[in-house]
């Protein structure tokens, strides 16, 4: 991954809004940066659940059949951010070896062929992964910016928090995985 020009890659960090952050599509969000080079960054915002979609109604409208034997759960699907909302994502645990899989960091990748939806349905699929629909996207130099004007926290991302601690609570921990207080975070500080 190529660097820009005044930041190294932040793929495989948490983007965390800043309470300042009053963009509907991004308050109060943790998004995992999946790619970020010259040509601009996305994300997946990991702590938006969709109030009714779930994993299962996405099966059953691709008409993929879930095994007995399957260990997917009846999760619900996430909003991804605002980009190509109809664009199913999975991110997961491991690289797994999917048709169309973005490699993150060493324990993390987002695949967007079927072939890991099918996978999931037959219990072969990744043991921890998250159903989005759309991404977040920056134009070049754009997130950037954003970090400058104090609209971010940056911290490298931590599996854990995106597939063990409960999503009404994944902004608190990805600020106190820094050392910080929620309570007391202001909009005139730096990134971490």
């Amino acid at each position: 991954m190529q660097e820009t020009s005044d930041f190294p890659s932040l793929a495989n960090h948490f983007l965390v809004a800043m309470p300042k952050l009053q963009d509907p599509n991004f308050e109060k969000t943790v998004t995992l940066i999946c790619e970020h080079n010259k040509e601009g960054a996305i994300g997946i915002i990991i702590n938006r659940p969709m109030e009714t979609l779930k994993l299962s109604d996405i099966l059953s409208e691709l008409e993929i059949k879930k095994d007995q034997g399957s260990l997917v759960s009846d999760d619900h699907v996430y909003i991804g951010g605002p980009v190509h909302n109809e664009l199913g994502l999975v991110l997961h645990a491991g690289t797994g070896d999917w048709d169309s899989t973005l490699q993150i960091g060493p324990d993390l990748g987002l695949t967007s062929s079927r072939d890991v939806l099918e996978s999931m349905a037959t219990g072969d699929g990744p043991s921890r992964a998250l159903l989005s629909l759309g991404y977040a996207g920056w134009a070049p130099c754009q997130l950037e910016s954003e970090i400058h004007q104090n609209s971010w926290l940056t911290v490298k991302a931590d599996p854990e928090i995106i597939f063990s601690i409960p999503v009404d609570t994944r902004w608190q921990q990805a600020i106190e995985s820094m050392g910080l207080n929620p309570a007391r975070l202001s909009s005139q500080m730096g990134h971490a």
